[in-house]
């Protein structure tokens, strides 16, 4: 009986509040115009996404200092090897027995969601990575936290979608937002914030969207400033102005920086198809975390994010760095020095993707401007010490400078780079050899390497973010909602009569594919083709269908071919309906009207309010 009434009680609750909800919703739709509504919950996502980027830097700084106790510092040389193993290990643990769901990528987790699940984030996306990234970097995984903040910040704004019933154009937006608002509040860099959500999320930048993407990264930025005050990531002062006779150097610069971003990319997916062969989860833990420990344990600067590291480089204090080395270098030794900075740059795209094939949970953007800010500064480096020029180059500015290149060339996003690097470090003066290093390293990187690192496994599932609406509404369509199943198969030994009988009398079709014993589409028969003999019984018997049948105009191969493909046999061939064939069985047939008529909706919902 108590049972009951406590039963009766939270369903009494329930309506209780779900009258509430459709009250409010009554009166935002009579007084609030959607743009109107979606301004202010763009708002309340940059609060949002910025407290979660908070929490979850904060809840990693928290997890580093802890480690940094007294009695842990005696030990700490040995540790950086067993750290970052028992970090993943509990990030492993967590995932399998608490969290129980995939926890994935961040940036190319929510660019599938757009692309293909309507924008809908699965809900324990809002605190899984606010628990496993901290675990993760927090014991010295080499990996950054801007991907989890971004898929934590994404799944927070999916929430809200769902809560107030917004149709796809409006979440895919607010999908935007999330990211703008997450990008400004991590680096206190808003336009940087609105950049990243057009580039990287394939945002068209109109009126209508520009809005909430300010008001996000507004929100974002503001939030960031009350919880952590006037810090900022990364610490640069223009000591050095460049001249004209830097330019040269700079277009070598940015020629090096789209190496450095091929070898970032192509490095990272080596190294992730190499472990992925590995099933079993615990022995890729533990294949990767040794690896990964040993890394580490040999050139403990690869610990962690690596952001206090770049402020060092940013500052010209390279003596930071050497000391964190367990080798013993000779501050005096240049030779030495950039070989060792060689290995920096060589070594963390390594750390990062051992971090990640071991099961840790990261994002790419922090060894992004790693690697650059390294490579720039031991390219300045290089060509001061060789004795070859007279000219002194600014090693701090070629540091700053490299880091918009690999972002340019890793990322493919050009405009992030440039606004990025300009925001976060107030580098105003610099912003021609930043746009022309960004500019060159996208333009190389982009001949080798066809997509970015968050797109290259996307592009493989047809799930590529872009700008073009038409193309876009085509992949959103769901392949069983044009697939017609309804037309009777026949086989080549069947005869005209049992044909005509058992399967013309009871099909509303005219179209009949002929299949083989084992399912396979071999050709097609339609009523065109018997219309004169059907009623001729003299040849029911003698009559096959093997006689009768003939080629497809074309076939749609359903794990290959695309809606831009499908469109083009269609007007190829002039026909109405093409068969659909899957591991070379029949599946169904694709009317052109029907798939026209499904595309005209999907375009409907990018493009209505």
């Amino acid at each position: 009986m108590r049972k009951f009434t406590v039963y009766f009680r939270y369903l009494r609750q329930v309506i209780k509040t779900k009258k509430l909800i459709y009250k409010f919703f009554r009166w935002r739709y009579k007084h609030i115009s959607n743009e109107q509504f979606l301004n202010f919950i763009s708002v309340i996502i940059g609060f949002l996404t910025g407290l979660a980027a908070v929490s979850i830097k904060n809840l990693t700084h928290l997890i580093q200092h802890g480690l940094e106790a007294d009695f842990i510092q005696d030990l700490h040389r040995a540790l950086y090897f067993i750290f970052p193993i028992i970090g993943i290990g509990l990030v492993i643990f967590v995932i399998k027995y608490i969290i129980k769901k995939p926890v994935e990528d961040g940036v190319p987790l929510v660019l599938y969601a757009i692309m293909k699940l309507k924008s809908l984030i699965p809900s324990y996306h809002m605190y899984a990575s606010l628990i496993t990234a901290p675990l993760t970097v927090g014991f010295g995984g080499s990996v950054g936290l801007e991907g989890p903040s971004t898929l934590t910040g994404a799944a927070l704004s999916s929430g809200l979608s769902r809560l107030f019933h917004l149709n796809l154009k409006h979440r895919n937006l607010l999908l935007g937002a999330a990211a703008a608002g997450t990008f400004a509040s991590i680096f206190k860099a808003p336009i940087a914030g609105i950049l990243f959500a057009v580039e990287i999320f394939g945002f068209d930048l109109t009126m209508t969207s520009l809005v909430p993407l300010i008001l996000a990264s507004v929100s974002g930025i503001l939030t960031s400033y009350f919880f952590m005050g006037q810090n900022i990531l990364l610490h640069f002062n223009l000591v050095h102005h460049y001249h004209f006779s830097d330019i040269p150097f700079f277009i070598l610069l940015g020629i090096t920086s789209a190496t450095t971003s091929i070898y970032f990319v192509k490095v990272y997916y080596k190294i992730m198809n190499y472990f992925e062969k590995i099933e079993n989860l615990w022995k890729r833990w533990a294949l990767a975390g040794l690896f990964l420990g040993l890394t580490i344990y040999f050139i403990p600067t690869l610990y962690g994010e690596g952001y206090e590291i770049l402020n060092h480089i940013l500052l010209n204090n390279y003596h930071f760095v050497i000391n964190t080395s367990m080798f013993t270098i000779n501050h005096n030794d240049v030779y030495m020095i950039i070989l060792f900075f060689i290995l920096l740059v060589t070594f963390k795209v390594v750390a990062m993707s051992l971090t990640f094939a071991a099961g840790g949970i990261g994002g790419v953007f922090a060894p992004t401007l790693y690697t650059g800010a390294i490579s720039g500064y031991v390219f300045a480096l290089i060509f001061n010490y060789s004795g070859l020029f007279s000219h002194n180059l600014s090693t701090e500015n070629f540091a700053l400078v490299g880091m918009a290149g690999t972002i340019a060339g890793v990322l493919q996003a050009p405009l992030t780079a440039v606004f990025l690097i300009v925001e976060i470090t107030g580098g105003y003066e610099l912003i021609v050899p930043i746009m022309l290093v960004a500019a060159l390293s996208y333009m190389i990187s982009k001949k080798v390497l066809k997509y970015s690192i968050y797109t290259t496994q996307l592009a493989e599932i047809d799930a590529l973010p872009t700008h073009d609406k038409d193309k876009f509404a085509g992949q959103l369509i769901e392949w069983r909602q044009v697939i017609e199943k309804d037309f009777i198969p026949v086989t080549p030994t069947m005869t005209l009569g049992h044909m005509v009988y058992n399967v013309v009398t009871r099909s509303h079709r005219h179209i009949f594919p002929v299949v083989d014993d084992q399912g396979r589409f071999i050709g097609m028969i339609s009523l065109d083709d018997i219309r004169q003999i059907m009623f001729n019984r003299d040849l029911y018997d003698s009559t096959h269908v093997s006689d009768l049948m003939h080629k497809a105009p074309d076939v749609i191969i359903h794990e290959k071919d695309h809606f831009q493909d499908i469109m083009r046999k269609f007007a190829e061939t002039g026909a109405w309906n093409l068969p659909v064939i899957e591991n070379s069985k029949y599946v169904g047939f694709i009317s052109k009207s029907k798939l026209l008529s499904v595309y005209r909706r999907k375009l409907l919902e990018l493009t209505s309010e």
